[in-house]
């Protein structure tokens, strides 16, 4: 079981995600000609591809917008050089941060991310200093009130990893992050539509923050995530009630 705070917070980061939608196609055409650039234009033989695909889909894309940014990615039409970049770092009360960003100039993207950090009262840090502390994986949240026994039946056949059940009554599933497209499909067919879906890197351990110290991370995730090189920030920390 875990904290009683989870499904709050995860209404509250999936409200935070929804009000910067704006920002989302550029940073998921981005992603699409990287996966394409490093693994070619073939979904089907491209997993990370695929997922990028998946998830503009699943926020409307164009089908044009994905097309043309694969051929980006492959060379068949011209674009800029995106790089991935990590940046690892700390929080308030030490808490992990973790910031991957795709960028075309990687002295300008360092020197945003730093500054941001140093700004907000956070520390970044050298390279692997808190990445052990997050898996890769996909994850799947279920509201409150979903029958537990037949989610984690119908999850475990499909694939998944592992099946989470928080105090407030969510539940978790947790998949490969190159499964996640296929467990979610499975899910779906049986009648379980999760809340909120995504490939991430999940803190293995959780830090909690409340009042004036979760407002001040609250800052710094936000600095972080508003910046244009940026494309997720992952954290191991949980907002208190």
């Amino acid at each position: 079981m875990a904290g009683h705070s989870k499904w709050a917070n995860i209404q509250h980061r999936k409200g935070r995600q929804d009000a910067k939608r704006g920002k989302i196609f550029t940073r998921l055409i981005k992603e699409i000609t990287v996966a394409a650039k490093m693994g070619g234009g073939d979904v089907n033989m491209n997993p990370r591809l695929r997922l990028a695909v998946d998830k503009a889909k699943a926020e409307s894309m164009p089908k044009d917008n994905i097309e043309n940014a694969i051929k980006r990615g492959t060379g068949q039409l011209d674009g800029v050089d995106y790089v991935e970049c990590r940046y690892e770092g700390y929080g308030i009360g030490g808490a992990a941060v973790m910031v991957d960003c795709l960028t075309d100039n990687k002295t300008r993207t360092v020197a945003d991310v730093r500054h941001a950090f140093s700004k907000y009262g956070g520390n970044m840090g050298t390279d692997g200093c808190v990445s052990f502390q997050f898996k890769h994986c996909g994850y799947l949240v279920f509201a409150p009130g979903v029958d537990e026994d037949a989610l984690m039946e119908a999850a475990l056949e499909a694939g998944a990893e592992d099946v989470v059940s928080n105090d407030d009554g969510s539940i978790e599933v947790i998949t490969g992050p190159y499964e996640f497209s296929d467990v979610k499909d499975a899910l779906e067919a049986k009648g379980f539509k999760s809340e909120m879906g995504e490939v991430t890197m999940r803190a293995e351990n959780e830090t909690e923050l409340t009042g004036d110290e979760a407002a001040r991370m609250q800052k710094l995730l936000d600095a972080l995530e508003d910046l244009d090189d940026v494309q997720d920030v992952y954290t191991s920390v949980v907002i208190g009630e």
